[in-house]
């Protein structure tokens, strides 16, 4: 199998922009593309499951959405949904273009707001070879609703008056009005709930990834609140696995498994703990489980998805 180590920097275009992606070569002939959620950045984001996949023989793409990270694109720490689906897109197609890569054996990976964005993304590629989903947000509606249990009232509307001020202030030039990705309970932030302020522990243990800004634009918090990508499971042909944490309060994962009931080729497995369990105590069993999905759809692409289903004893059967 292939080093661990063995990685390059690559750039592909995207609309106007430029978004840069670390490449794993792989030698099996399949790619999994990749992208972290909401401001988060490849590295933190994408990395711990992207080696692994990789040690494993996939080739793997793992890019950052225009205006964040590495990648291209002004202003800066902004998340805009039809950017980061044609960002995906762009993704899709470079990796198709790579050495020994075949078209038919692509996977797509999210978590959080990407894992929400690979309904979107899976709905228009029919002839993506596998899909997973990891903790992903499917109803910012409902996810906030209950997430809004843990935030004071008062700044909940602080948050939502920054949102609107900085709105306004695109439409006339102004920089980004910036809040945290995560804060305790009366804090101006993107979370507030309990484990969402598990995400600097889990994905930049001891400040290894110092340049990721853990920042927002506070108008992407509320598009973020907004977006209900779930609705596209409808027409998701590709085989789905929806991996679920089940004392999930950030997204929650009673929303997530609704949302795979719908697809017809979906699978959800489920770890114990809360968002940023699978990269936290529940890893092994998070890697362990899409590593299964991997090879079972992009090596051998013939075994039914209930082959998968019984070989993985922490998942629920959808269909």
């Amino acid at each position: 199998m292939p080093s661990s180590t063995e990685r390059v920097q690559v750039r592909f275009t995207s609309g106007d922009s430029e978004c840069v992606a670390w490449h794993y070569p792989g030698d099996n002939g399949a790619c999994v593309v990749m992208a972290a959620g909401g401001a988060v950045t490849k590295e933190p984001g994408t990395d711990p499951f992207a080696r692994r996949f990789h040690d494993d023989g996939f080739t793997v793409l793992a890019f950052d959405f225009r205006r964040l990270g590495e990648s291209g694109g002004q202003p800066r720490q902004i998340v805009r949904m039809r950017e980061q689906l044609a960002d995906f897109d762009a993704a899709i197609a470079y990796a198709s273009t790579l050495p020994d890569v075949s078209r038919d054996r692509i996977a797509i990976w999210g978590f959080s707001l990407s894992g929400g964005h690979v309904f979107r993304v899976a709905a228009r590629h029919p002839r993506l070879g596998a899909v997973i989903a990891q903790t992903p947000l499917v109803d910012g509606v409902r996810a906030a609703a209950q997430a809004g249990r843990h935030q004071r009232p008062l700044a909940m509307l602080r948050f939502t008056a920054r949102g609107i001020l900085d709105a306004l202030g695109g439409l006339v030039g102004l920089q980004p009005l910036l809040i945290p990705l995560a804060g305790e309970p009366g804090t101006v932030t993107m979370l507030t709930t309990p484990d969402g302020l598990d995400g600097d522990r889990a994905l930049n243990p001891d400040n290894i990834y110092p340049e990721w800004r853990q920042v927002i634009a506070a108008r992407s918090g509320i598009r973020i609140s907004l977006y209900r990508p779930g609705r596209y499971a409808t027409r998701i042909t590709s085989p789905l696995l929806v991996l679920v944490a089940d004392q999930d309060q950030t997204a929650p994962a009673e929303l997530a498994v609704e949302a795979a009931r719908s697809a017809p080729n979906a699978k959800v497995a489920r770890v114990p703990g809360g968002h940023y369990a699978p990269f936290l105590d529940a890893h092994e069993q998070a890697v362990g489980t899409e590593l299964l999905f991997l090879r079972t759809h992009l090596l051998a692409p013939g075994r039914a998805l209930g082959e998968f289903a019984t070989a993985t004893v922490e998942s629920d059967r959808i269909r």
